[in-house]
């Protein structure tokens, strides 16, 4: 048995149908009408008209869809927060000079961006830094000196919002790198942060953000198989880890 089906220039092609029942056959027919052929019960012109009905239908659903989604992020805004604070910790201060110095820390000023992406799911990029002077002694006979550090962190992360008003508890996580520097000579390492603060909303577009970080700077870090035994290892793992506590406030811009 053959079956003729119409191509897109209107010419009938004979194709083989053997071994298939004519129920089957016409249920195939109907099936694939509207889709890439046309079958010889159906016009050619049927089966446009049901294509051209189907696609703009289909088209308005999903610009609508993604519109949609568009608008609820624009809705959101992205977050721009300049801010300034204080940031505790003096141990890279030390390691900057090579000597005892007594500072526990110094202002810090950054930026933060956040990129919503739903749920009060937010995309984070942060950046601060903390310029410290410091007092070191020079020797027994000679007048201390004034050196000059600073610490950077570049980190980038998730917030979590934990309420949709105009008071907005979250919580943040954080990966990166930091940069701690003095004259003439600095170095970077990996860090990891955490912390945590509210937003405030008295507008709809400026805020207020109140946070605070705690970040662990892996300064040095060594790990050695010390022994086995059969179905089992020991490891030694060495670390000099740079705690550093960070709180500030900032102004919270919304744009779209």
């Amino acid at each position: 048995m053959a079956g003729r089906y119409t191509d897109s220039g209107g010419q009938f092609l004979a194709l083989p149908w053997r071994g298939i029942s004519a129920a089957t056959s016409m249920r195939h027919r109907d099936a694939v009408c509207g889709n890439l052929w046309c079958s010889e019960s159906r016009p050619a012109h049927d089966c446009r008209l049901m294509t051209a009905s189907r696609s703009p239908l289909a088209g308005a659903i999903l610009f609508i869809a993604v519109c949609g989604h568009a608008s609820s992020l624009r809705a959101q805004g992205i977050e721009i927060t300049p801010f300034g604070g204080y940031r505790f910790g003096g141990d890279f201060f030390e390691l900057v000079t090579g000597q005892p110095v007594d500072a526990d820390g110094a202002p810090a000023v950054g930026a933060i961006v956040d990129i919503p992406l739903g749920n009060g799911l937010q995309v984070e990029a942060l950046f601060t830094h903390q310029n410290a002077h410091v007092t070191v002694p020079a020797g027994p006979l000679l007048p201390p000196i004034r050196a000059s550090v600073s610490v950077d962190h570049w980190q980038g992360g998730g917030l979590q919002e934990y309420a949709d008003g105009r008071v907005r508890p979250y919580a943040t996580g954080m990966l990166g790198l930091t940069r701690y520097a003095g004259e003439g000579d600095s170095e970077m390492r990996f860090t990891v942060a955490g912390g945590g603060g509210v937003k405030v909303f008295p507008a709809s577009k400026v805020g207020v953000r109140l946070n605070g970080q705690l970040s662990a700077t892996f300064v040095y870090a060594d790990a050695r198989v010390t022994g086995c035994s059969p179905g089992i290892c020991f490891f030694n793992f060495t670390a000099d880890i740079v705690w550093q506590l960070e709180f500030s406030a900032g102004l919270i811009l919304k744009v779209h």
